[in-house]
């Protein structure tokens, strides 16, 4: 922000730009003029378990795909979970609604796809596909993420044994090396602190191998058959770039973190080349963390050596890119303690007077978004503010340290939704800690 510029002048300058959401059909009407006929919007959270960071999200989504002819959604969910929510939406599968095709989401944390949000959406994708008279006007569903290691494997396996049995049994001999350990955090550690001999050339030589032979797989007419090899290839390239990120978790924060989110990007640019091939002009739309959509270079990421797939997409797709981020004061959040810990309902401690969650709680208005397009707008959030992350973990008792980071709201996203007081998600298999949620603190001797 320029000097001379007063707080107040900053706060005038955001109240007078501000569009309230009251739940009415024309919310977000300037939104999708923002968006205009840019083909890949891609739609954060602040926090893994926020309701209205997931409702407000599937709003825009909505209008998205019928109003502005968006085709896809893709996740921070993993390929084969999510996969199988793209066979039911395309009437595919033997899932018989909604909830049964979610139920592929069985790693922690699960409430972040199996919610009351996230089904209702997936249904709503379900009948509306059902309308449509041809697969082009079919909405898909897809993840991005590379936690499937055991499951992408046997995705394919599975692909090969309909296709190529004899290739299949190869396949099982090649992945076979991941046998002699555990779960996938034991084979990093197994390699990085054990000496053990890593997996990387088989995984590498399965990825080849089908992509060799996918010329013969796809002698079978039709898209059904191309996107099921196109599954099985992004199944093994997933292997492949899951294998790798297992062992650099020991070896070095950073390049773990790049490698997924370079992995998601991938993903992403791969998802897009192969729809392009079906129909022209796919548009996409990505539902993500903050951490993940809002543009690194604007953030502390930046300064520790970390990219991330808002950042990969401004600069592989321009102008064709729009980031929209999410933010709240206070209330509560569907979180847990620690990895793989029980689901619990807890409060979120009201947001630190030197964030930009309390300049924007300052604005007065229980829920609205802004524009950072907006020149004054620009200017009032560009000040480096601490911002708040909580994913899958809330400790509020190190909120300084474990969820705040610096950021310059309005390099890192084009639109902020901020949303004062939120509750806490809905997860589809409620817990007797969950329905409790924690006592109440008394602040501010709790901060």
């Amino acid at each position: 922000m320029r000097s001379g510029r007063t707080n107040d002048q900053s706060l005038g300058a955001v109240v007078g730009a501000a569009r309230s959401v009251v739940g009415a059909d024309g919310d977000y009407d300037d939104l999708t003029s923002l968006i205009g006929d840019k083909r890949l919007v891609l739609i954060g959270e602040a926090s893994h378990g926020t309701h209205e960071f997931y409702r407000e999200r599937a709003r825009i989504t909505k209008r998205l795909i019928d109003e502005m002819g968006f085709t896809v959604v893709a996740i921070e969910g993993d390929w084969p979970d999510a996969y199988r929510v793209n066979r039911y939406v395309m009437g595919m599968s033997a899932d018989v609604d909604a909830e049964a095709a979610l139920r592929g989401f069985r790693r922690f944390p699960t409430w972040m796809w199996r919610n009351e949000v996230v089904l209702d959406f997936v249904q709503w994708l379900r009948v509306r596909n059902d309308a449509q008279a041809h697969p082009a006007g079919m909405v898909r569903f897809y993840g991005l993420d590379l936690y499937s290691l055991r499951a992408s494997m046997e995705a394919v396996i599975g692909y090969l044994d309909q296709v190529d049995p004899s290739e299949a049994e190869r396949a099982r001999q090649r992945y076979s090396c991941f046998d002699r350990v555990g779960d996938d955090q034991a084979y990093g550690r197994s390699v990085v602190l054990g000496g053990a001999v890593p997996c990387e050339n088989e995984v590498v030589e399965q990825l080849l191998e089908l992509q060799r032979r996918s010329e013969i797989y796809l002698r079978r007419d039709g898209w059904v058959a191309r996107d099921e090899q196109f599954y099985a290839e992004q199944n093994a390239r997933l292997v492949r770039d899951a294998e790798e990120y297992y062992h650099q978790m020991y070896r070095a924060e950073v390049s773990s973190w790049n490698l997924r989110d370079e992995h998601m990007a991938g993903t992403l640019d791969a998802l897009i080349e192969h729809l392009d091939g079906q129909s022209a002009n796919t548009k996409v739309v990505v539902w993500e963390h903050n951490s993940h959509v809002g543009d690194a270079r604007a953030t502390d990421m930046s300064r520790r050596g970390e990219l991330n797939v808002g950042q990969l997409a401004r600069q592989r797709y321009g102008g064709d890119a729009v980031l929209i981020g999410f933010t709240t004061f206070d209330g509560w959040v569907t979180a847990a303690s620690d990895w793989g810990a029980p689901t619990e309902r807890k409060r979120v401690r009201p947001a630190r007077a030197d964030s930009h969650e309390a300049a924007l709680h300052a604005v007065g208005l229980p829920q609205f978004w802004v524009s950072t397009s907006d020149v004054a707008v620009h200017e009032a959030l560009s000040r480096a503010l601490l911002e708040r992350a909580i994913g899958v973990i809330y400790r509020p008792e190190t909120e300084l340290q474990s969820h705040y980071f610096r950021a310059n709201l309005a390099q890192q996203f084009d639109a902020v939704i901020h949303m004062d007081r939120t509750r806490a998600l809905t997860p589809l298999e409620r817990s007797a800690l969950w329905d409790t949620g924690e006592p109440a603190e008394t602040y501010p001797s709790g901060l």
